[in-house]
């Protein structure tokens, strides 16, 4: 027995790239977002660089979260801040890890700390961090809904039809009034 289609592969390709497609805009904006505080900061305060990095990557994922939950993910389900909240922090202070430690290791561990090899590794590791981003967002903070049960799945007979031969659920159409 074959299981039935959720779709095509045509259909899944293009919904997978409206998402992607989606999760770059929103993503870009926080890129933008992330660049612009982190050059902010170093350039008018005398914080260190991954210092810098981190405030600016935190201010980022809470202008990403908004993207995502109201423009990216929008039609996902929404578990609200009992679950989704959380999940989206905890996968957001992993990939602050990967962004900052890329640059961290680019600073401290090989001496790389000039103005333009600081911004090149730092979006060397929002790169990086993007794609775990992306994997862990829609995996398990912003869930898919479930499909729509297709045409050809069976339906219980409950439904098909009543002891009157009328479908359940239905009423016989009411006498005409004079």
């Amino acid at each position: 027995m074959s299981r039935p289609q959720q779709g095509s592969a045509l259909e899944r390709v293009r919904g997978l790239a409206r998402e992607v497609a989606k999760f770059g805009a929103v993503g870009g904006i926080g890129v933008l977002v992330n660049l612009g505080v982190f050059n902010l900061i170093r350039h008018t305060t005398d914080l260190q660089v991954v210092r810098a990095s981190v405030i600016a990557t935190v201010v980022a994922i809470v202008t990403n979260y908004l993207g995502f939950r109201y423009f990216t993910y929008r039609d996902r389900a929404r578990t609200g801040g009992s679950r989704e909240l959380p999940l989206f922090v905890a996968f957001s202070v992993i990939g602050l890890v990967i962004e900052n430690g890329v640059l961290y290791t680019a600073t401290y561990g090989f001496g790389w700390d000039g103005p333009l090899a600081t911004n090149v590794f730092k979006f060397i590791g929002i790169g990086t961090a993007t794609v775990f981003r992306f994997w862990s967002y829609r995996t398990w903070v912003f869930k898919a809904l479930p499909e729509p049960a297709s045409a050809g799945a069976p339906v219980p007979a409950s439904v098909v039809s009543s002891p009157r031969g009328r479908a359940a659920g239905s009423r016989a159409p009411e006498p005409a009034r004079k």
